[in-house]
């Protein structure tokens, strides 16, 4: 594996996980209602949800999904769906931002981590960068253990990625400026939630 080839593959990795969409969304909101565990616990589930498109670009397994309209096509409305009732109970501020800081009660672990993977392994965006790509850097002659570190970079940058805004977003500073401000927050969530619902829907 070059440098070249590495520092390519970072790069592009790096950018999937910092693109915004509704990824940060969901981390955004159990980073700042439930504190930084939570947070961050929402960001590797996430992870775990790239790891597995990685592996299932790895093994070739992605074909499938490029093949397979039908296939696609149900991942592409179990997202578009799921988003929709984020976006929805966003908008109701039912366990949203400001349900969670008026009542100081915290979602559960398994809530913040059933929304991390549900995120990304429903997100069909996710599987077109995989398939579109993340598969243009597996080759059939490459090593197994080059295979393995490439399968391991997107989900440790995306981690990573989210953790850092996790940290950021749950300092007592940042709870503080938004506490205000969280009706207006989870208002302009849902709908941002609820347009990306839409817009997936049509990609």
């Amino acid at each position: 594996m070059t440098f070249t080839f590495f520092s390519t593959l970072l790069s592009i990795c790096l950018l999937g996980a910092m693109s915004p969409g509704p990824s940060l969304a969901v981390v955004a909101k159990h980073s700042l209602s439930g504190g930084r565990l939570y947070g961050v616990t929402t960001a590797w589930s996430h992870s775990l949800g790239i790891l597995i498109y990685a592996i299932l670009t790895i093994s070739g397994l992605s074909l499938v999904l490029e093949r397979s309209p039908f296939a696609f096509k149900s991942i592409t409305y179990l997202g578009a769906a799921y988003l929709a009732y984020l976006g929805v109970r966003s908008l109701l501020s039912k366990g949203g931002i400001e349900d969670k800081l008026k009542s100081g009660e915290k979602s559960s672990i398994l809530e913040a981590i059933r929304d991390g993977f549900a995120i990304s392994i429903l997100n069909p965006k996710i599987a077109l960068f995989f398939i579109a790509l993340f598969s243009q850097f597996i080759g059939v002659s490459q090593a197994v253990q080059d295979k393995a570190i490439i399968s391991v970079i997107p989900p440790l940058l995306d981690g990573l990625w989210y953790t850092l805004i996790a940290i950021i977003l749950s300092s007592s500073n940042v709870i503080e400026r938004i506490r205000a401000k969280a009706s207006l927050i989870d208002k302009i969530s849902g709908i941002i939630l609820l347009s990306l619902a839409v817009k997936v829907i049509f990609i």
